[in-house]
C-alpha cells in the first residue's frame, strides 16, 4: 500500500498539494490507495528538511521526500493522473513551488504569472481538472499570505479559478480541514498544557537564531534553567533554527572554569544541545576596535569620576567634566587602561548617548572597565573588558542572532542594546522580552545566593534548599517535570510569584507512578508491638514494589511475631480497634501500655495485635505501616526535610536579606526501614507509604546510614 507521510507543523503551502493529489486519487480511482498519515513534527527528516514523503508501494520501495518529486511519483505511479499535456502540467506543478513564501513580495511575481494564464482559462491546463490545478489550488490555500490576496478578489482570475475548482470538486474542502484539525487539536492540547507560543516574532521565515549568554560567575537557577529552555524551544522545535550557548566571560573577577563546566553538565542534564558553544572573549579584540570606533567618532569618551559621583551625576542628569574630552585624549586613556597600570585603573570609557534621557539606562553608560586581574581564558593577554550592555548586542550582530530573548528587567536597556548597534553600522537583532521566573521566599540574586554558599549558610550549590538546578535535582525534581513545569509559563510577559506547590505536584505526576514503595518507621518512641496468630518463626513474602506498576519487580516483606510501629499511630489506636496492618490484613488492638512517667503518660510503650485477617480492610479507620523485627535486616536511614531560606514572601529593593533568613532550614529524624533500602542507590527517587516521597542522597552502606531526602508533593508547606 503506498503511505503519504505529512509533517503537520510545516508550512501547509509545501504539504496541501501532495495531500490533495493523494485524496483526488482515493477519490477517483478505486484501484488506488494512498495511506495518509500525519506526524506532529516540522521536518520529517533532518537531512533535508521535508514535509512530506510518499513511498509509492511498501518497505521494499524507496521513499521520496522532495516536494516536486512526490507528485512526479503520483503522475507515474497513478494512470488516473497521467494527462496528454503531461509537460505543462509537470512545469506548473514545479511552478507550484513559487507559492510557498510566506512574504508577498516573494509570491507577487508568481502569482501575476497566474493570473494572465488563467486569462479565460477554467483549468490551469487543457480542459479538465489535472495535478497542476490541485498543486497549484493547494499551494496558495496552504500559504495565508497567498490566500489572503485571493479571497480580497484583487486577482479576478484567479479568485474565479479558485472558487471553481472548490466547488466543483466537494473532497477539496474536507481534505484541507482534515489538515487543519490535525493543527487544531496541536494546538488544543497546547492551550491545555497552558502555555501560548504564538507572539508572532517576526521575520522568522529568513530563520531563526537564538543564544542563551550566562555569565560562567555561578551556577544555573531556575530562572536561567527558563532563558534557556524557551531560547531552545523557539530555536530548535517551533522554528527548527539555531540555539548558539554564549558564556558572556567578561568580568575576570568572578568568573571561573567550574562554573562555566557546570553550565555545560546542567543545559545536558536538561536536554538543551546548542548547535554551537561560544564566548564572548572569542571577541575580545573586534569588541575593543569597536570601542575605537565610538571614540573616534565621538560617540564615546574616558571618565575617571568617582564611582558614587558618576552615579549622583547620572541620577540627576549632571554631565560628567569629562564628556566632552578630545577624541585624542580619549584615545590616549583607553590605551592606558589597555596597559592596566595604575594610571589606567583610573579610567573607564562611557557611551556618549544622553545625560538627561527619562531612561536612566540611556545615561552615558559604563561600556569598558580596567581589571589587571587574568582571565580564565585570555590569561593576562587583556587587561580591559567590555560590560555585558556593549559587548551583547554586538557580538549578537556578529554570531548572526535573528532574536534575543531575554528576562523584562533588561527591558529599560533595549533602547540601548539598539543604540549599540545603530551606532556602529551593525546588523540590527528583534528582541523579544519575557517574564522572568519568581517565587516566593526564594532569591534568585546571584550575588545573594554566593554570599549564602561563601558564608556556610548553605552547603554549596548543589543545596537542595538552593534554587539552581542542582539543588533541586538533588531535592528530587525530575528533569522532565522541570522542562514541563516551564515550558507551561511559555514566553508571556506577565510577572508573578510562582508558587512552589505548583512546582512539585507537576514533579509528583512523574514519579509517583514508578517510585518503588517502602516502609519506614521513626526510631524515637517506636513501640514494639506482639502480634497473636502470626506464625511463630518469622518468614518472608514477595510483594509487588508498586501496586499499580508491576514493571518495578517484587521486593521481599518479612513477617513476625513482633512488630514495630511509629509512636504516631500508636498513640491514635483504642483497644478492641479493627485496624489494618498494610501488605498483611487486619488485626484487633487488644491491650496497649503506657508510660508510667508522669510527664510522659501519653506515650505508649507496648501493644498487642490479634491478627484478623478474614477481616474487610474496607472498614477500618487505621491503616498502618509497620516493620518486622525479626527475618529482616532494619536498615538505619535518616529522613531530611527543609523549609525555606527566607521568612518573607517577597523581599522589596530596600529589605536587608539578613532580616529575613530562617533560622530552622533541616529537620532530621532517625528512623529503620525495611531489608530491601540496603539496595538503593544514590539517586534513586522512592516513596516512604505515608511518609512521603524521598529521594537517596546517600545510599546505605554497613555502619553508614542512608540519607534520604524529602521531596515536596504539593501539598501544604510542600515548597519547604
Amino acid at each position: 500500500m503506498a503511505t503519504l507521510r505529512i509533517a503537520s507543523k510545516a508550512n501547509q503551502a509545501t504539504t496541501l498539494p501532495a495531500l490533495l493529489v493523494a485524496q483526488y486519487t482515493n477519490e477517483c480511482d478505486p484501484n488506488a490507495h494512498i495511506n495518509i498519515a500525519f506526524e506532529d513534527v516540522e521536518n520529517l527528516t533532518a537531512e533535508d528538511q521535508s514535509p512530506a514523503a510518499f513511498n509509492p508501494a511498501g518497505p521494499g520501495d524507496a521513499t521520496i521526500s522532495s516536494g516536486k518529486d512526490i507528485l512526479r511519483s503520483f503522475l507515474l505511479t497513478f494512470p488516473l493522473l497521467q494527462s496528454k499535456h503531461e509537460g505543462p502540467v509537470q512545469e506548473w506543478m514545479t511552478r507550484a513551488n513559487g507559492l510557498t513564501p510566506t512574504d508577498f513580495k516573494s509570491v507577487e511575481g508568481p502569482l501575476l504569472e497566474l493570473e494572465s494564464h488563467l486569462t479565460l482559462r477554467s483549468y490551469v491546463v487543457g480542459y479538465s481538472l489535472t495535478a497542476a490545478d490541485l498543486a497549484i489550488w493547494g499551494a496558495i490555500r496552504g500559504n495565508k499570505v497567498a490566500y489572503a490576496a485571493v479571497k480580497k478578489g484583487a486577482m479576478l482570475n484567479i479568485s474565479r479559478w479558485f472558487k471553481f475548482i472548490e466547488e466543483t470538486n466537494q473532497w477539496v474542502a474536507p481534505a484541507v480541514q482534515s489538515l487543519n484539525a490535525h493543527a487544531q487539536e496541536r494546538k488544543a492540547a497546547k492551550s491545555k498544557e497552558g502555555a501560548s507560543y504564538d507572539i508572532s516574532l517576526p521575520d522568522t521565515e529568513k530563520g531563526v537564531v537564538t543564544r542563551f549568554p550566562p555569565e560562567p560567575s555561578g551556577y544555573l537557577h531556575i530562572g536561567h534553567a527558563k532563558a534557556a529552555l524557551l531560547n531552545d524551544y523557539f530555536a530548535h522545535e517551533m522554528y527548527k533554527g539555531t540555539l548558539i550557548c554564549r558564556f558572556d566571560d567578561t568580568n575576570p573577577s568572578k568568573e571561573k572554569e567550574e562554573f562555566e563546566d557546570s553550565i555545560v553538565e546542567d543545559l545536558a542534564l536538561m536536554g538543551i544541545k546548542p548547535d554551537r558553544t561560544s564566548h564572548t572573549s572569542d571577541y575580545f579584540q573586534e569588541l575593543y576596535d569597536q570601542c575605537v570606533i565610538l571614540l573616534k567618532a565621538g560617540k564615546a569618551y574616558a571618565d575617571d569620576t568617582e564611582r558614587e559621583t558618576m552615579q549622583h551625576e547620572r541620577m540627576h542628569g549632571i554631565a560628567s567634566r569629562r564628556r566632552e574630552a578630545t577624541v585624542q585624549e580619549n584615545l590616549a586613556r583607553f590605551e592606558e587602561m589597555k596597559k592596566g597600570n595604575d594610571e589606567g585603573l583610573r579610567w573607564c570609557i562611557r557611551a556618549k548617548m544622553s545625560v538627561d534621557n527619562p531612561n536612566k539606562a540611556m545615561r552615558d553608560p559604563v561600556i569598558y572597565r580596567c581589571n589587571p586581574l587574568p582571565h580564565h581564558r585570555t590569561g593576562d593577554k587583556w587587561k580591559i573588558y567590555p560590560t555585558y550592555d556593549f559587548a551583547c548586542p554586538i557580538v549578537d550582530s556578529m554570531e548572526g542572532i535573528t532574536h534575543a530573548l531575554r528576562t523584562i528587567e533588561y527591558r529599560d536597556r533595549n533602547p540601548q542594546y539598539n543604540w549599540m548597534l545603530d551606532a556602529l553600522h551593525l546588523r540590527k537583532v528583534h528582541i523579544w522580552d519575557f517574564a522572568r521566573m519568581n517565587f516566593i521566599r526564594t532569591l534568585l540574586s546571584k550575588r545573594k545566593l554566593t554570599k549564602f554558599v561563601e558564608s556556610g549558610f548553605v552547603w554549596g550549590w548543589d543545596d537542595p534548599r538552593f534554587p539552581t538546578i542542582r539543588g533541586i535535582r538533588r531535592r528530587g525534581m525530575t528533569i522532565d517535570a522541570l522542562r514541563e513545569f516551564i515550558l507551561k509559563q511559555g514566553p508571556s510577559r506577565n510577572i508573578v510569584n510562582l508558587d512552589w506547590t505548583l512546582f512539585w505536584a507537576t514533579n509528583k505526576k512523574y514519579i509517583d507512578p514508578v517510585a518503588p514503595r517502602h516502609t519506614a518507621i521513626a526510631k524515637e518512641h517506636a513501640v514494639t508491638a506482639t502480634v497473636k496468630g502470626a506464625r511463630v518463626a518469622p518468614f518472608t513474602e514477595n510483594k509487588p514494589k508498586h501496586g499499580k506498576n508491576p514493571e518495578l519487580g517484587t521486593k521481599k516483606v518479612a513477617y513476625s511475631s513482633e512488630i514495630l510501629i511509629d509512636q504516631s499511630d500508636a498513640q491514635a489506636f483504642t483497644e478492641d480497634e479493627e485496624i489494618t496492618l498494610m501488605n498483611w490484613g487486619n488485626a484487633i488492638v487488644r491491650k496497649i501500655t503506657h508510660s508510667l512517667n508522669l510527664l510522659h503518660r501519653s506515650l505508649v510503650t507496648g501493644l498487642e495485635l490479634e491478627l484478623h485477617l478474614q477481616g474487610d480492610v474496607k472498614k477500618t479507620k487505621q491503616k498502618i505501616t509497620w516493620l518486622a523485627t525479626a527475618g529482616q535486616e532494619l536498615i538505619p536511614v535518616e529522613l531530611v526535610d527543609f523549609d525555606y531560606l527566607i521568612t518573607k514572601d517577597k523581599l522589596e529593593e530596600d529589605d536587608n536579606v539578613d532580616d529575613f533568613l530562617n533560622p530552622k532550614t533541616e529537620f532530621r529524624t532517625e528512623a529503620v526501614a525495611d531489608g530491601n533500602v540496603a539496595e538503593l542507590k544514590e539517586g534513586d527517587v522512592i516513596q516512604f507509604e505515608r511518609k512521603g516521597y524521598f529521594r537517596v542522597d546517600r545510599a546505605f552502606k554497613h555502619g553508614e546510614k542512608a540519607v534520604m531526602f524529602c521531596i515536596p508533593t504539593g501539598k501544604a508547606n510542600a515548597g519547604k
